[in-house]
């Protein structure tokens, strides 16, 4: 990575490592097994927190460890150094869930939900996407009537990731019938009464992390737990949005390097013919430009990370890289599959579930299509 040093300090390589043997220790060992299982360990958040894992990106003062956009990245690679999507995206939900609370600069939920969970004493999900609400959220549903002290939330969630075993939701819900300045954000409680978990969803990918269905029956959500302003939950999302997005930029360029290390290592000692199969030309080829790619999606990655640190606008560069890292990943896990062959195929290989869980982010955090709109609006096309 030493390319990256204009941009990389002494921080950002040690938080690296730190990540890496974390997930080595803590994820490698049992990751197979935590995929099979659609899950893992509650008290893994508790070992992540210790670690410092969770407060990455979080200022100090909250709880956190510090951190910004390259930091951020430096945690995803080394998290995905485990071998498990899944459980990276499962202890992650947080980075998602807490900046709206994180935002709104209210001392109350800060104490009751940002610090426990940075913590690892509470799981934290972001509840935004419906069954017919995805990329428009204007169209949301969940409705939110105020009486008196107290907010009477009815409506349903879809594709919630941690909302299983969460604690808290950061929802979206709609105050009022106007398309943007009726949303606002609510922090609900799993245990509030009327909040059901419909189901635990079964995906593609991300076998570890939990995704579920959620449903709201008239549950009442004291006023205190309003996230901001009511009514400013469209611009709040909007700039959640980015940092979730350039997140799935990375994490779709660990995905590809991971993929490209292995088809390497395995190109090397798969015998064929007589030879070793990285001795044909055909696979040679494929090496080299699935190399290409992985560099040229991580390179822009790193530089909208860093243009991002420095407080410009790249609502379009992280869109764009969004995009690109997507669809490197969704090329280079395939490629790798290939070069495994058969064995590419097996459940048992890390290449066959990297393949299935880089399908995923062409879709999340903005479809490809959506991320397209954004960049032509930018271009004023």
């Amino acid at each position: 990575m030493n390319f990256y040093n204009n941009l990389l300090d002494e921080t950002h390589l040690a938080l690296r490592e730190s990540c890496t043997r974390f997930a080595l220790k803590e994820i490698a060992p049992h990751a197979f097994e935590w995929e099979e299982a659609c899950t893992f360990p509650q008290e893994l958040y508790t070992k992540a927190a210790q670690a410092g894992v969770l407060g990455v990106g979080f200022p100090e003062e909250v709880g956190g460890a510090g951190g910004g956009a390259l930091h951020t990245i430096m945690l995803i690679e080394g998290m995905m150094r485990g071998g498990s999507t899944g459980v990276s995206i499962g202890l992650g939900s947080l980075a998602i869930a807490l900046p709206p609370l994180l935002h709104s600069k209210n001392p109350d939920l800060i104490e009751r939900f940002v610090r426990p969970t940075l913590a690892g004493k509470k799981i934290a999900a972001l509840a935004v996407t419906e069954p017919g609400a995805g990329s428009d959220v204007a169209s949301t549903r969940t409705r939110a009537e105020r009486h008196g002290d107290h907010y009477k939330v009815n409506g349903s969630k879809l594709f919630i990731t941690s909302g299983v075993r969460a604690d808290l939701l950061t929802t979206l819900v709609r105050t009022s019938d106007d398309p943007h300045s009726g949303l606002s954000f609510l922090v609900i409680e799993k245990n509030m009464p009327g909040v059901t978990v419909s189901r635990a969803l079964k995906k593609t990918g991300w076998w570890a992390s939990d995704t579920a269905e959620l449903s709201f029956q008239n549950v009442q959500v004291p006023v205190k737990n309003l996230i901001g302003k009511e009514g400013a939950g469209f611009q709040t999302l909007m700039r959640n949005f980015q940092m979730e997005r350039l997140a799935l930029a990375a994490y779709g360029c660990a995905t590809a390097q991971i993929a490209l290390e292995e088809s390497q290592r395995y190109a090397r000692e798969r015998q064929a013919f007589g030879k070793s199969i990285s001795g044909f030309q055909v696979t040679r080829h494929k090496l080299a430009e699935m190399g290409t790619r992985v560099l040229a999606a991580t390179t822009l990655t790193y530089q909208v990370a860093s243009r991002m640190e420095h407080g410009e606008n790249v609502m379009k560069e992280v869109a764009m890289a969004k995009n690109f890292a997507a669809e490197t990943a969704i090329s280079v896990t395939h490629d790798a599959v290939q070069i495994f062959g058969g064995m590419g195929y097996m459940r048992e290989t890390l290449v066959e579930r990297l393949s299935r869980d880089a399908r995923i982010l062409s879709i999340g955090g903005g479809t490809h299509e959506i991320m397209n709109e954004i960049i032509a609006k930018c271009m004023e096309l």
